[in-house]
């Protein structure tokens, strides 16, 4: 079946259709990882976009159930060059194709990729429709360019759970974590079980009393998709968990919003980082992470008051702040994703940085709650 990819600056792709029938839009992004498709259609931070791959060839492993980072795919619409439809390996349940008509996923292959990026890379990225019902040139355009503006757009109420849950329990619990649900993936979970963490997940618009009613040893603030400068509910539970010194752990939307906790700002970027090879520099070590991104958003270093925040992580490409900490209070943040493996392990020590965190604050208070008795 033929589809049409229409960009809102008027380019036009045809090629066909390997999803669900029908049409959709979102903002057009492209993802230069060579693996994990089914990662990024089920993670969260892609809700209202429509991701391109610059890999020619992708679908050749198919789809498991072991490999969801959340409970369904969320991107808006997906693009590539060549869809295999035939996979080959001892995991897969079904073909990518298969899982894009199963999750309504409307999805177009056989189109130029490497123009697609270049135009992206060069503008910036763009509105854009996937259609299999409307060819007409003018109109699809003009869809396109009806596409709400990711700035200003606030998807987390869309992802977020409507309910608390507990996770999966560690053999040996040390820590009990609140983890805030602004998108967050599995494998962060996962890793936060595997660290000795029971973790209980909120939604993304839990008061700070119902954090606070956990006791919690430390908070994590997760990643999510769309502006970050359109959550002004959230930033007043950050700030009273900063006040109580509770330690905060933040990634991707996560560290953004504890920079605006914090009083500084963030801005959208031209086209983003989307992928698992971006480097960043640890400033303290002087050592380079391999790390895997997703954002759209990027914290303003000149926002940020120096006496209160720290930067602890550059990304070597555009010089974009991807850490930053809080100079006297336990809290830190990262701009990319440490769960995930690209490295493969560049970026585990944030969790164990977080561990030591929680520690620290857990030994301060008994101290100070000693202090207090005699």
């Amino acid at each position: 079946m033929k589809a049409v990819l229409a960009l809102e600056n008027g380019a036009i792709f045809e090629g066909l259709s390997v999803g669900a029938e029908g049409e959709t839009g979102g903002e057009l992004v492209f993802n230069t990882s060579m693996t994990g498709y089914q990662e990024i259609l089920t993670d969260p931070s892609y809700a209202g976009q429509i991701v391109t791959m610059t890999y020619p060839h992708i679908g050749n492993y198919g789809v498991n159930v072991e490999d969801v980072e959340s409970r369904q795919p969320f991107v808006a619409g997906f693009v590539m060059r060549e869809c295999c439809k035939e996979p080959s390996n001892w995991r897969a349940t079904k073909s990518l194709p298969a899982y894009l008509r199963e999750n309504n996923i409307v999805a177009i292959e056989d189109v130029d990729t490497r123009k697609i990026t270049t135009i992206l890379r060069r503008e910036g990225n763009k509105r854009a429709v996937i259609s299999t019902s409307d060819f007409e040139r003018g109109s699809l355009v003009a869809k396109a360019r009806a596409v709400p503006d990711m700035a200003g757009s606030d998807y987390v109420k869309e992802v977020s759970v409507d309910a608390a849950y507990e996770w999966e329990d560690p053999a040996k619990p040390r820590f009990r974590v609140v983890a805030m649900d602004y998108g967050i993936k599995q494998n962060i979970l996962r890793t936060l079980r595997d660290h000795g963490c029971d973790v209980t997940v909120l939604p993304a618009t839990a008061s700070p009393d119902e954090v606070m009613a956990l006791e919690p040893d430390g908070v994590f603030l997760s990643n999510g998709p769309g502006d970050p400068a359109a959550l002004p509910y959230i930033y007043p539970t950050v700030r009273l968990l900063l006040e109580k010194r509770v330690p905060i752990f933040g990634i991707c939307l996560g560290h953004q919003i504890l920079a605006h906790a914090l009083g500084g700002g963030t801005y959208k970027l031209k086209f983003g980082h989307r992928g698992a090879n971006q480097p960043v520099l640890r400033r303290d070590t002087g050592r380079v992470e391999i790390t895997s991104q997703n954002h759209g958003f990027a914290v303003d270093p000149d926002s940020l008051d120096p006496e209160k925040v720290r930067i602890t992580h550059t990304h070597l490409n555009d010089r974009t702040v991807s850490g930053l900490e809080h100079t006297e209070l336990p809290a830190f943040s990262v701009q990319y994703h440490p769960e995930a493996s690209p490295g493969p392990h560049d970026s585990r020590y944030l969790f164990q940085r977080f561990v030591a965190m929680m520690e620290t604050e857990r030994v301060r208070r008994g101290g100070a709650a000693s202090a207090q008795a005699t």
